[in-house]
């Protein structure tokens, strides 16, 4: 009697059961080929076989067997099955089933006590289920068993979910006589022949009944079997996190947003954590956010706020100091919150380990006050680097440590190169250099600095810009203005010129009267005056110097300018502007003879002095001076007239002048006149030679040519001056054919000399003309006089 049957999918192998308890083991196509081999494979008992069922993977066919006490295997791939027992407990006919690829194409077998699984070669996992079992069937990954209710007499329609390990479905059904699976639903063949469907509901209808039920563990498992991928995974993990945040499970339900990074908006969950004031849970989503690189500014600003406020050094410590290469966090933002938060070293560290120089600085010299390191940590830097960061913090440094600051500033308008160059090869082959005028703003509030630093760029440059020297003068000039900074300067100086000065040798330098002061102050002049000596040299515009000793009334300096402009009248006015008369008189002396202007300009301010200012010496040595004689610079008509604005002054101080004057005046009149008439009888002689040629006959008795000196021939060209010339040769030389070539030289010379005496004179006229319009109170008389003279009828250019 056949009580189990069974077919392998690929139809090459048919099983048969029987009630003695053996097995027919049919092998060939079964459809086509009525000759199949047949194996009797023997399980050695009486018992009914109760379930058969083929199992392949690969290569291997094994089949299983079961009776109501034993579950066994035979191996198909060998010559003659050998059988191999795994449990001595059964099941029943229709107890027995293959699990799909959900559970490794187990052998399902339903026992009284439970449901168990089998390898080919083991046992496997085992469901409880209670009671006596009826029938066991496979469908699409679930495991439907139907058993007796021991309380009813009904049977228990039981569908059990492998992969979530929960009961689908469970409700009585009376009289269950088959299962089949078919259009994607399960039928049940019950009693009276009633078919009954169930069908299996979509994926979301069931996540809302696990929702409703707060499974949320089984609907992700759910999820996830059922590929719905991150989007729908997304949407239950928010809502397992609200509601394990809704019991107050902040750890749990933090560990479920974290899941959610990505895909679910981060304030939802950092709104939610603030306002419960739950730091520490906010933190780990925190993290996890930059551990996954979708962290921003922001969040890194709340994570390090977080991390300060629980004072959570060791997380903080471990948060920034992640290697470069693993960084998932912005670092200025970092650096700043460490700031606010007062964690100096954790921003230092930060700022210095990603070359974050601008805030390295900045929190060293405006939180910290180290601003030794600092500078220290400049001086490590790149050239460019470290002259933009001493543009931008010079002045604190100057303020704080001006020593080392300056020497820096030395360093990068020199030879600059950094303590720790990141590429030696290439700082040793070039050497770059700062403009020094960018860096005299840094030293606003330390003037000896400056100094300092302006006399090293002015050693070291041979062209130093213009600023340079102007300033330093004017450094030098407020120095000389304020005799209490004279001593502390020189003595945190290096000057310029090499001078060294010893004060310890000047007890009573405080005193301005006293030698030692006197020396200093000479020493600091002849500095300001030797750096005026080096524009002049230099050709600088000395406007500007000259300005700043005008405005420090620095005389020395003042008078050198105007020497080396040859600004002479200045010098003159200067000294008169002080009343030196003895000076008047030595720079009339010294600079008359390139400009005449000034002796009658000193007889001027002499001759509106009174009293005994204008003494008859000082007037008289300025009139005896040989120059003004030798080039007529003060007619005595003039010097009477200006001395005659003055009462104290006598005619006998001038007496000896004036004599002087108008005898040359006459010796000079005696040899015109004589001039005169020796130029009447030479234009006599000329009118007595002219009126001949007019009125008589002029014989030619040249007999040689005046150019060639050979004898002349016909044709001949005579002239009245009496030379003659062939014409071929007066043709070769003559450039004009109405003058004669010999006596052309001479008279284009003598026309020239009556041009530039016309020239001279009508100039001479013009400067007069100036001259006494300047100093006349009635200018229309003078232009009125003048235009008599014919001074405006020509143009001179």
């Amino acid at each position: 009697q056949v009580t189990s049957f069974c077919v392998h999918e690929n139809q090459a192998l048919m099983a048969v059961g029987f009630a003695m308890g053996s097995v027919a083991l049919y092998k060939g196509d079964i459809a086509k080929d009525s000759q199949n081999k047949t194996i009797h494979l023997s399980i050695e008992s009486d018992a009914r076989i109760t379930g058969l069922s083929f199992h392949g993977v690969g290569k291997s066919s094994h089949l299983f067997a079961t009776t109501e006490d034993l579950v066994v295997s035979f191996n198909l791939q060998d010559k003659v099955p050998k059988k191999n027992i795994l449990d001595h407990r059964g099941c029943q006919v229709l107890c027995s089933t293959l699990s799909d690829t959900a559970m490794d194409h187990q052998f399902i077998v339903a026992s009284t006590d439970a449901v168990y699984a089998y390898q080919p070669d083991a046992r496997g996992p085992a469901f409880a289920f209670e009671g006596e079992k009826w029938m066991a069937k496979w469908f699409n990954g679930y495991l439907v068993v139907v058993y007796k209710d021991k309380g009813r007499s009904s049977n228990i329609v039981t569908i059990y979910d492998t992969k979530q390990k929960l009961i689908a479905y469970s409700s009585p059904l009376p009289g269950v006589q088959e299962l089949l699976y078919e259009w994607g639903s399960l039928f049940a063949v019950a009693a009276d022949n009633n078919l009954v469907c169930l069908q299996e509901i979509d994926i979301h209808q069931k996540l809302e009944m696990l929702f409703k039920k707060n499974l949320y563990s089984l609907a992700v498992n759910l999820a996830r079997s059922q590929d719905l991928g991150d989007e729908g995974l997304v949407d239950i993990f928010k809502q397992y996190g609200d509601h394990l945040y809704s019991k107050g499970d902040f750890d749990g339900a933090i560990a479920q947003y974290i899941k959610t990074i990505g895909r679910l908006e981060p304030s939802y969950i950092i709104r939610k954590f603030l306002d419960a004031q739950q730091i520490r849970n906010l933190t780990f989503y925190l993290q996890a956010m930059h551990e996954r690189g979708l962290a921003n500014e922001d969040h890194t600003t709340l994570l390090l706020n977080c991390f300060t406020k629980l004072k959570d050094v060791d997380n903080l410590n471990k948060f920034i100091m992640t290697p470069e290469t693993e960084l998932h966090f912005d670092v200025e933002t970092a650096i700043r919150v460490c700031r606010q938060a007062g964690y100096y070293e954790h921003a230092l560290q930060l700022a210095e380990k990603h070359h974050k120089h601008k805030w390295y600085l900045k929190i060293q010299l405006e939180d910290t006050h180290q601003h030794r390191k600092a500078l220290a940590y400049i001086r490590q830097l790149p050239f460019n680097e470290a002259e933009n960061s001493v543009k931008r913090y010079g002045k604190a440094l100057v303020t704080h440590v001006p020593e080392e600051t300056t020497d820096l500033l030395k360093l990068l308008c020199t030879d600059y190169q950094p303590s720790k160059p990141t590429n030696p090869q290439l700082s040793t082959r070039s050497v770059s250099k700062s403009n020094g005028v960018d860096f005299i703003h840094i030293f606003v509030n330390s003037p000896d600095m400056l100094v300092k630093f302006l006399e090293h760029l002015i050693k070291v440059q041979d062209n130093a810009p213009e600023t340079v020297y102007n300033t330093l003068l004017e450094l030098y000039l407020q120095k000389l203005a304020n005799p209490n900074e004279i001593k502390m300067f020189l003595l945190s100086t290096n000057s310029l010129l090499g001078f060294t000065i010893s004060l310890s040798q000047h007890p009573n330098f405080s005193t301005p009267d006293s030698p030692s002061f006197t020396h200093c102050n000479s020493e600091l002049e002849s500095l300001a005056l030797n750096l005026l000596k080096e524009i002049s040299v230099k050709r600088y515009d000395t406007d500007q110097a000259l300005l700043l000793c005008q405005m420090n009334d620095f005389r020395p300096g003042i008078l050198f300018l105007y020497q080396a402009c040859k600004l002479y009248q200045q010098i003159l006015r200067y000294h008169m502007d002080h009343e030196a008369h003895g000076l008047v008189v030595d720079t009339c002396r010294r600079y008359g003879g390139e400009d005449g202007a000034l002796w009658q300009q000193a007889l001027t301010y002499f001759a509106k002095q009174q009293g005994h200012h204008a003494t008859n010496e000082t007037i008289g040595s300025l009139t005896s001076h040989p120059h003004i004689e030798k080039h007529n610079l003060l007619p005595p008509l003039l010097v009477v007239q200006l001395l005659s604005k003055n009462s104290t002054v006598t005619l006998g101080v001038v007496r000896d002048y004036i004599l002087r004057r108008i005898r040359q005046e006459s010796d000079e009149i005696e040899n015109c006149e004589k001039s005169i008439a020796d130029y009447q009888v030479e234009t006599q002689e000329m009118k007595n030679k002219i009126e001949q040629l007019k009125t008589g006959a002029t014989i030619f008795q040249e007999t040689r040519c005046s150019l060639c000196s050979f004898e002349l021939e016909l044709p001949t060209l005579h002239f009245l001056c009496q030379h003659a010339f062939h014409v071929h040769c007066f043709e070769s030389y003559a450039d004009n054919e109405s003058e004669c070539p010999v006596c052309l030289p001479k008279n284009q010379k003598i026309l020239e000399n009556l041009r530039e005496q016309e020239q001279v004179g009508i100039m001479a006229l013009h400067e007069q003309f100036n001259n006494q319009l300047k100093r006349s109170s009635d200018g229309f008389s003078i232009i009125a006089d003048y235009f008599s003279k014919g001074v405006f009828n020509k143009v001179i250019s």
